[in-house]
């Protein structure tokens, strides 16, 4: 994954549990409500999962894993929560890019 151009291979879709090779750069802040939240926005969420709703993921942010749910954004897509203890140990403020590689899907 290369961060600067945002290049990947194409993702796959994957609408049932289990193993997903799904990788992409994003900026930690998602607005919601007219806030700034800590969380990561998932590219064409709803079309690679089929769904709208809450899906519980396993997942690497920069190399380090993590499971956890994403959230609906409430406008059509899903916020990955990245908290405050995460972006310490990784030297990370709002704004700052991240890697995010979804490795599996468990809901």
């Amino acid at each position: 994954m290369d961060c600067a151009t945002n290049e990947d291979e194409e993702n796959p879709v994957s609408t049932s549990l289990g193993p997903l090779d799904v990788a992409f750069c994003a900026l930690i802040g998602v607005t919601v409500k007219g806030d700034l939240w800590s969380c990561v926005e998932v590219p064409d969420s709803v079309d690679l999962f089929g769904t709208g709703k809450s899906i519980k993921v396993v997942a690497t942010v920069d190399g380090e894993p993590l499971t956890a749910g994403l959230m609906p954004t409430g406008i059509g897509g899903h916020m990955l929560s990245i908290s405050a203890k995460l972006r310490k140990k990784l030297g990370k403020e709002l704004g700052d890019t991240v890697t995010v590689h979804l490795t599996g899907r468990r809901t």
